[in-house]
């Protein structure tokens, strides 16, 4: 006859241990899922605790990187804050954008607040692979230690894949993929050398899930992501970091074709407040929103399955659409009613 001591072991392995072993499996996915949603809201924290409990790790970013820093797109937006923000640290700045007359513009705006060099490169990241070269040469005698892949282009507004222009899509392509790829490339090999530097990549909260009416948009912002993190891991071993930062919706020009969101709230920041954030990030975490309320509302988004996240993307862009061909409608009456008053006087 089977004792209560027997009984009671049997019942502890047929019942208690199994669901021991499931709640320490639960547990343990939990925790990795936690840390994997709201890890950049951990790494602003960790980097503004870091100077009282690592203070050797508090150089400047200078003293840290180099002396010269490369923004691509720093005419504007988040590229022309990041440029501001890192020459207030110190560094030189060489600025990388399309129109030269902006580019004169802001080097004379940095040069007249800080004390420290600045150059500019006027180059078309849309054309393609002939831009490089020439790049490259500007490039050559200067210790960049910190390059920022800003420059990006986005749709004018969601829509259809088969409405955007070839050459839009063909621009996306090459500034999205090909510059944040060929500028990467072309500062690894001194970097390398020097035993120091950090490329820091530009990428979307869009890269999260497929992103309908914004299909190709968020598809290069996808690589971009998944080309920062496997770069980080390939330059690991030669002190060199790779830091990849996802905003959410800023309040900057890409976002004209929404008034509600250039209006802003707590969760749409201004460029300044947003590019303050993220500039203090650098060099602190290889992986951020950039912005402590972008932090919470990318760990929100993924509370909820990829295919939820499709389906609201695609909502919210057609609410974008519909927001963008009422502005146009309002547009086109008002420059009709300007016709009909100039020919009426």
């Amino acid at each position: 006859m089977e004792s209560m001591q027997d009984k009671i072991v049997n019942f502890y392995l047929n019942y208690q241990v199994p669901l021991l072993t499931l709640s320490l499996i639960g547990l343990y996915a939990y925790i990795w899922w936690a840390y994997e949603n709201f890890k950049s809201i951990l790494q602003i924290v960790k980097a503004l605790l870091s100077p009282y409990f690592l203070p050797n790790e508090n150089k400047s970013l200078s003293e840290k990187y180099g002396k010269w820093a490369v923004i691509t797109g720093s005419t504007d937006g988040i590229g022309k804050q990041y440029a501001i923000g890192l020459a207030k640290q110190g560094l030189n700045v060489v600025l990388i954008s399309r129109t030269e007359s902006k580019l004169k513009e802001v080097a004379n705006e940095i040069e007249s607040m800080y004390s420290v060099k600045t150059k500019y490169i006027a180059a078309d990241f849309g054309s393609g692979k002939e831009i490089y070269e020439e790049i490259k040469q500007k490039l050559q005698m200067l210790d960049i230690g910190i390059l920022v892949n800003n420059v990006g282009r986005m749709y004018d507004f969601p829509d259809d894949l088969d409405n955007v222009p070839e050459d839009l899509l063909w621009q996306i392509i090459n500034i999205n993929v090909g510059a944040v790829t060929m500028m990467s490339r072309m500062v690894i090999p001194q970097m390398k050398v020097n035993r120091r530097g950090i490329i820091v990549n530009i990428s979307s909260g869009s890269e999260c899930q497929p992103t309908p009416l914004m299909t190709v948009y968020a598809s290069t912002k996808a690589y971009v992501r998944n080309f920062s993190l496997a770069l980080n891991k390939e330059l690991e071993e030669h002190n060199v970091q790779v830091q990849l930062v996802t905003p959410l919706f800023v309040q900057t020009k890409m976002n004209n074709f929404s008034t509600y969101v250039m209006k802003g709230n707590i969760l749409m920041p201004d460029v300044e407040s947003y590019t303050k954030f993220a500039v203090f990030t650098l060099g602190k975490s290889s992986q951020t929103t950039g912005y402590w309320s972008h932090g919470l509302q990318y760990g929100a988004m993924r509370l909820c399955p990829e295919f939820i996240r499709t389906i609201i993307s695609l909502s919210m862009n057609r609410g974008f659409r519909e927001e963008y061909y009422a502005q146009q409608k309002i547009l086109n009456n008002n420059n009709n009613s300007d016709i009909v008053a100039k020919i009426s006087n």
